[in-house]
C-alpha cells in the first residue's frame, strides 16, 4: 500500500488561489452588479484561467454563496447572543442586539449591498435570501426566547422575532444610513430605543 501524497505547499497554493477568486469576484459583483460578470471576468481579475475558477469556487452563483457563507460567518452573532444570554432587562437586551447587528451590517456593508443587488436576478433568489437571512432571524429568535424565558415578553415569540427583524434586519439599517444619511451611531441608537418601545406593555 501507498501513502497519498500531501503537499502543504500545494494546498496553500489552492487556499490562495480561491481567496483571490473570490476576493476578485466580490470587488466585481460590488462595482458591476452581479449579473454584470462573467466567469471570464472573475478569471482575468484574478490572474487565473476560467478553468480554475470552476475548479477553485464554482460557477459564478457558487462563488456568490461563498462570498455570503464568509461574511455571515465575519458577523459572528454567536458573540452578541452570549452577551444578551446574560441580560436581564429589554433595554439592555435591546442594546447590545443594536450594537452586534449594528456591527455585521456596517462591516459586511458591502456584501450586503451585492446581496441585494443580486436576489432580482440570481439563478435561485429564494434560496439565495434564507442563505442570507437564515442565521440572521435564528439570533434574533433566540434572543426573542431569552426574553420570554426570562418573563419580559407580552407577546408570543413569532411575533417577537419579527419585531426584532423589523427594527435589525438589513432594510432598517440600510434605509436609516445608505438611503437617509444617518450615522451608524445614530442609527443604533435609535433603532434600540424603537425596539424596547415596541416589545414593551
Amino acid at each position: 500500500m501507498t501513502r497519498p501524497y500531501h503537499s502543504p505547499r500545494r494546498a496553500q497554493d489552492a487556499a490562495d488561489t480561491r481567496r483571490d477568486i473570490l476576493r476578485a469576484a466580490a470587488e466585481l459583483f460590488s462595482t458591476k452588479g452581479y449579473g454584470r460578470v462573467t466567469v471570464a471576468e472573475i478569471a482575468k481579475k484574478a490572474g487565473v484561467a476560467p478553468q480554475t475558477v470552476y475548479s477553485s469556487a464554482g460557477n459564478k452563483s457558487q462563488i456568490l454563496r461563498e462570498i455570503l457563507g464568509e461574511s455571515i460567518v465575519r458577523s459572528d452573532a454567536a458573540s452578541a447572543l452570549d452577551a444578551i444570554r446574560r441580560t436581564d432587562s429589554v433595554a439592555e437586551a435591546m442594546a447590545l442586539l443594536a450594537k452586534g447587528t449594528r456591527m455585521g451590517n456596517e462591516s459586511e456593508q458591502r456584501v450586503v449591498d451585492v446581496l441585494l443587488a443580486a436576489i432580482p436576478v440570481h439563478e435561485d433568489s429564494a434560496e439565495l435570501w434564507e442563505q442570507a437571512t437564515g442565521s440572521y432571524r435564528e439570533a434574533l429568535r433566540e434572543t426573542a426566547l431569552h426574553l420570554r424565558d426570562k418573563g419580559l415578553l407580552t407577546t408570543d415569540v413569532d411575533r417577537a422575532t419579527d419585531v426584532l427583524w423589523f427594527c435589525f434586519g438589513f432594510a432598517a439599517w440600510r434605509t436609516l444610513v445608505k438611503e437617509c444619511g444617518w450615522s451608524w451611531d445614530d442609527a443604533e441608537r435609535w433603532l434600540a430605543r424603537q425596539a424596547v418601545a415596541m416589545l414593551s406593555p
